[in-house]
């Protein structure tokens, strides 16, 4: 399969899962003269969205540039994309769980939706450590060279992911808000990484030009 073709699949899933998000936010049914209640009080449930699109949406980000990285596929990649893709698509079923749980107002359901939100993102992370691993030990997949020394610098970037995303697990036995802030966390940081995998890209871009 050519790296084309892997590509378009993997944009094709990024962009349903980008347009399904916001069909899961629905407006409850609005009472003459109500509208600005309910819109303030859906405001934590627009919140959820906007986390979970920016987390997808950073996840197609690493994605996209992930795969300059790569010069050609073979079968084990293409199997680890579909699970870095398959990891990615729970993210609505975790952000409806979160948006329900939200809406009743129960502790004990808002603690599960997070830890379940927490688990899906270990999961996307733990799937993007293998990924690297797997390109690292596959010289002849990549397309770049000479990056090395930066690359170590973010190769444990996911590593580092899955341990936030551990300890907001743990911080909702104890606190839900606590646990909240950490998954937050957990997504700016994979944002931070890309931004991180993005600037050791360029340079090996760069430095591929100057040869």
């Amino acid at each position: 399969m050519s790296k084309e073709r892997v590509n378009a699949l993997s944009d094709g899933v990024f962009a349903i899962l980008l347009t399904i998000l916001i069909l899961e936010f629905k407006p409850e049914t609005i009472a003459p003269g109500s509208l600005t209640h309910v819109v303030l009080q859906q405001g934590p449930l627009f919140l959820m969205y906007l986390m979970s699109y920016f987390y997808v949406g950073t996840s197609w980000l690493f994605h996209h540039d992930y795969f300059q990285y790569v010069k050609k596929t073979d079968r084990t990649l293409n199997i680890l994309n579909l699970i870095v893709l398959f990891t990615v698509t729970l993210v609505n079923y975790a952000m409806v769980l979160l948006i329900e749980a939200l809406t009743n107002g129960n502790t004990q359901d808002i603690r599960v939706a997070i830890i379940v939100y927490d688990i899906v993102a270990l999961l996307i992370s733990l799937s993007f450590l293998v990924l690297y691993r797997y390109l690292e030990h596959h010289a002849e997949l990549r397309s770049l060279t000479g990056i090395e020394q930066h690359y170590q610098r973010i190769r444990l970037d996911p590593a580092r992911s899955v341990l936030i995303y551990l300890t907001s697990i743990l911080a909702a036995l104890f606190s839900n808000v606590l646990a909240g802030l950490l998954l937050a966390a957990g997504v700016l940081f994979h944002f931070i990484a890309y931004l991180r995998f993005s600037r050791v890209l360029h340079i090996g871009v760069k430095q591929k030009s100057s040869d």
